[in-house]
């Protein structure tokens, strides 16, 4: 009975963990997002795992050679209950697959999670860390935010993905 399950990872060797998976034949899979940040005095937007040091691999326990994962290059451990690997609800992770957009990331929101007259922060792009008032979701990938720039109000109308609730 095939089923996801859990890999735990060596820090920053989530990307070499599932290659070496793959190239043993097992159906592995690392959810990635968008994620910026301040380098050098400029803002880098790079692809990160959604989770750090995990990723999700499916198999078949009754069938197939899982004990071999542990010996990967990358991995630490497959995460187990006892002696049996601990499967993940299939529900979520196909979930959290059928969010992937068409460049391989995942939108961990969705558009209904924002609401006009809510604060949001900028969380990638040039505008990283700005703060602003949500306006108007223009379509099922824009919003229109209303931003503070040099003590002037300023509508700017963004992608989707770039926001999120302020906290």
């Amino acid at each position: 009975m095939s089923g996801w399950y859990v890999v735990n990872t060596r820090p920053r060797q989530e990307a070499r963990a599932e290659l070496n998976l793959r190239r043993q034949g097992f159906r592995a899979w690392l959810p990635r997002l968008l994620q910026s940040r301040a380098q050098a005095q400029r803002i880098v937007t790079l692809s990160a795992p959604v989770f750090p040091n995990y990723l999700f691999v499916e198999l078949d326990p009754t069938s197939e050679a899982w004990s071999r994962i542990n010996n990967s290059f990358g991995v630490r451990r497959l995460l187990t209950q006892g002696d049996r690997p601990a499967r993940v609800p299939t529900a979520f992770v196909e979930s959290l697959r059928a969010s992937v957009d068409p460049r391989g990331d995942v939108a961990l929101l969705a558009a209904e999670a924002l609401a006009a007259g809510q604060r949001v922060r900028i969380v990638s792009g040039p505008l990283f860390g700005q703060v602003g008032t949500l306006l108007e979701m223009p379509s099922a990938d824009r919003v229109r935010i209303l931003l503070s720039v040099l003590g002037v109000e300023t509508p700017a109308t963004i992608d989707r993905r770039a926001v999120a609730p302020a906290a």
